[in-house]
């Protein structure tokens, strides 16, 4: 099947928010690392710049898409949520939100290229396969030692 043409404008705007809303995770994930306290303080402090290096990472290779398309990479920078709460629990229930936002645009991107742009698509395939992983590893914190079942909460979802 021929590829057909894509909505370049719409396709450029859900890059730029994607590359917002990373940008903000840069963010959150640095101001979280400042925040964390207590015996496990090196181990998930560590963690959480590991997190805001990819989140960086992943806004750099969405403005390359930008740029690729021929097009100007946003400035701004996506919401920024000041909760006050800063246990550890906390921090990666925002961080389960955080990435089923990520996720959420990864999987719009997908949809408006789908069969229209190899390129595009296999990116925002493999930038969905990253956002899953890090869901998955979040959850994985998010549950008590011994507990094999997916972490869930009816105000994040599993």
């Amino acid at each position: 099947m021929p590829e057909q043409e894509f909505d370049k404008k719409a396709v450029v705007a859900l890059l730029n928010e994607i590359m917002e809303e990373e940008l903000a995770g840069v963010v959150r994930y640095t101001h979280y690392a400042l925040m964390v306290f207590g015996h496990s303080r090196i181990p998930i402090v560590s963690w959480l710049r590991s997190e805001a290096t990819v989140c960086l990472s992943h806004a750099n290779a969405a403005g390359e898409m930008v740029t690729h398309l021929g097009e100007h990479p946003s400035l701004k920078i996506g919401a920024l949520l000041e909760t006050q709460k800063h246990g550890i629990n906390d921090i990666l229930l925002e961080s389960l939100a955080a990435e089923k936002t990520g996720l959420a645009l990864y999987q719009k991107l997908l949809e408006a290229v789908r069969d229209r742009s190899v390129f595009l698509e296999e990116y925002a395939r493999k930038m969905i396969a990253e956002e899953e992983e890090h869901l998955g590893e979040v959850n994985k914190m998010l549950r008590k030692p011994g507990e094999i079942a997916r972490f869930q909460t009816s105000t994040v979802g599993n």
